[in-house]
């Protein structure tokens, strides 16, 4: 089944949530510290930031992507796993969160999220883009906690550039 939201992505609420736990983290929801070199909290506060600009969690169908209680999705928590999910919904045109892939971080606004591949090939980082100075945007991200800083990573052979739509 394929269905729309009627409702457009708020960059405004995704940024300004992004903004708000930044730094601090949500105590509403689980927190995942980084354990030797894997895990960290960045896709679980990327997910927090696309719900609060209203993706709705998707539960009952193959691509989901959902958060509640003590369980979530693989999607909500892992790098990789929520980038398929925005580029598979976008690409099949399914229910929730959508994410199309551009070629040049310039294509971006603010609310937009940007995936980092490691020098393995895997896709381990997400951030949001907060804010831009001048033409030069700037993000905000977990593990670390940081807000509106280089969208550059030196360690990233890879960046996957999505415009995010509902």
């Amino acid at each position: 089944m394929n269905f729309r939201s009627n409702l457009p992505y708020s960059r405004i609420k995704a940024v300004n949530y992004a903004l708000n736990y930044a730094k601090s983290p949500n105590p509403a929801y689980k927190y995942f510290p980084v354990q030797g070199d894997n895990g960290g909290d960045c896709t679980n506060f990327i997910s927090q930031c696309l719900k609060a600009g209203g993706a709705p969690m998707v539960s009952s169908h193959k691509n989901q992507w959902w958060y509640s209680g003590p369980k979530w999705s693989v999607s909500w928590t892992v790098a990789g796993s929520l980038y398929w999910y925005l580029k598979i919904n976008a690409d099949e045109q399914l229910y929730g969160a959508k994410g199309t892939e551009v070629d040049s971080v310039s294509m971006l606004d603010v609310g937009d999220i940007i995936f980092y591949k490691n020098k393995r090939g895997r896709i381990q980082h997400s951030a949001i883009i907060t804010s831009f100075d001048k033409d030069y945007p700037l993000i905000s991200q977990h593990t670390p906690n940081h807000l509106n800083i280089s969208y550059e990573k030196d360690w990233a052979i890879k960046m996957h550039f999505l415009k995010i739509s509902l």
